[in-house]
């Protein structure tokens, strides 16, 4: 399938989402049960001593792979599967040769990422996290919170992870759909990211703004009903929700950026202009 990189404006970034609320409108349940899924499998695959967390990072490209193509299959009015996360690799061998190798060397980069940041923080994030999970005392987690170590540690995971995050955007579906190899495919993504910074500049603004929004409206109201210990459950529940409307609204950063065919009924706005 022939791709064409383009240029769209600023406001394509709010656009996606809109279209990933839509999609999700249409198959509430598949969508959901698929991330759901995932997460199983994820968390099975922590229990798995030495290779757990390698396998799991490596599985995030096929995630969003599979969520595009499970997107794609709700445009045409079908009810995607568990099989949308295998379909990349049933493609040519040359094809999964490139999916394999995009997951793994996205793995060992996001293991180093977090090596680094280890390096950097001094493992006061580690030993903070034990604290919790041992339920030690207010005042002695509250100290470990106030090292100095713990902002650039977490800076530099946040920032290493974004910039990582780049390259690999679109390449499982420029792999996937393109046939492009795996180099042209990280190219094709970044410079994809670049070109069309200010709209995923406005994306991410708004997941942000939409997730502390629904963060801070249910802690006030089951605040204000004297519920609070039932906010943390409403809150994961709605993270899930909203992690599964971010995965179905790729597609259509992807399709927007490359010209790939969508649906008119969905994408029906004139929004987009080529360069």
């Amino acid at each position: 399938m022939q791709l064409h990189l383009q240029q769209v404006p600023a406001r394509n970034g709010r656009l996606w989402i809109r279209h990933g609320f839509k999609v999700f409108q249409r198959q509430p349940m598949a969508l959901a049960g698929l991330f759901g899924l995932f997460l199983f499998v994820g968390f099975a695959a922590m229990l798995l001593p030495y290779v757990g967390l390698m396998l799991t990072m490596a599985s995030l490209p096929l995630l969003s792979l599979g969520f595009m193509l499970a997107t794609h299959l709700v445009l045409q009015k079908k009810t995607p599967t568990a099989a949308v996360f295998i379909a990349p690799l049933k493609l040519t061998p040359e094809r999964r040769r490139s999916q394999l190798l995009l997951c793994f060397s996205y793995a060992g980069a996001a293991l180093l990422i977090g090596l680094l940041s280890d390096w950097v923080d001094g493992g006061s994030t580690s030993d903070l996290q034990r604290l919790i999970a041992e339920n030690a005392d207010n005042d002695t987690i509250a100290n470990a919170a106030t090292d100095p170590r713990l902002f650039w540690g977490l800076a530099t995971r946040l920032g290493l992870v974004a910039l990582l995050s780049v390259p690999y955007w679109h390449a499982p579906a420029l792999v996937h759909w393109g046939g492009q190899g795996v180099a042209q495919a990280l190219f094709s993504s970044t410079l994809a990211l670049w070109r069309n910074k200010a709209a995923f500049a406005l994306n991410a603004l708004l997941w942000g703004g939409l997730l502390l929004a629904v963060a801070s409206s249910v802690s006030l109201v089951f605040g204000l009903l004297g519920l609070a210990q039932f906010a943390p459950m409403v809150l994961m529940a709605t993270g899930l929700l909203l992690s599964t409307v971010f995965y179905a609204s790729l597609y259509f950063s992807f399709v927007d950026c490359f010209m790939f065919g969508a649906p008119p009924d969905v994408l029906s706005e004139p929004h987009s202009s080529s360069s």
